[in-house]
């Protein structure tokens, strides 16, 4: 059974985080490379533009967090925490999050992406030309790159796929060159 039906199966269909029932997708939380149903949730339109940002947040669509928060799969917990971390100066997403209980483990994984942090406080990750990159964004090499501790050359024009930022430092982020996990200098790379 592939990821996607899986994730249908254990949400019967509907968003994992809003309940909704149409224009269903799957969604990966960053910072994670691989597709599965530990890393993913199915979510609806409306959840993944505002997710992504690609939408202004609505701070009355999230209440259905109040009820997702509690899912007992830890991807739907990470991207209620999130969002509720994005919303926390609403007021009443602060109760929810005083409410909501996440393992170490997964308490990490919510945090990678920085949603937590006050915006004076957040390291920001910028390419050669200034723009901001995000977890998950693709960018390409503008400077071939001898890779250290090995051999391999990354060449200039080479894309680099579903980025990690390093939360420590604001120059490194992370991705897959020729199939090896590697870091990379953000003065070198472009956001596609």
């Amino acid at each position: 059974m592939s990821v996607l039906q899986t994730l249908q199966e254990r949400s019967n269909n509907s968003c994992e985080l809003c309940s909704a029932t149409d224009r269903l997708s799957q969604y990966t939380i960053p910072p994670s490379l691989n597709e599965n149903v530990a890393n993913d949730l199915l979510v609806c339109n409306t959840c993944k533009d505002q997710i992504e940002e690609r939408e202004e947040m609505n701070p009355n669509h999230w209440r259905c967090l109040n009820d997702s928060m509690w899912s007992e799969h830890v991807a739907v917990q990470i991207m209620a925490w999130r969002i509720l971390q994005r919303l926390r100066s609403e007021g009443w997403p602060q109760d929810l999050l005083d409410m909501m209980y996440l393992n170490d483990e997964a308490l990490g994984l919510a945090r990678a992406t920085g949603e937590h942090e006050d915006e004076v406080n957040k390291i920001i990750h910028r390419d050669s030309n200034g723009v901001v990159l995000e977890s998950g964004d693709a960018v390409v090499l503008v400077k071939d790159l001898k890779v250290k501790g090995s051999s391999m050359v990354a060449k200039q024009g080479t894309a680099v796929r579903n980025i990690r930022l390093d939360r420590e430092n604001a120059e490194y982020i992370e991705g897959k060159v020729d199939g090896q996990q590697i870091v990379i200098i953000t003065q070198y790379v472009k956001k596609l």
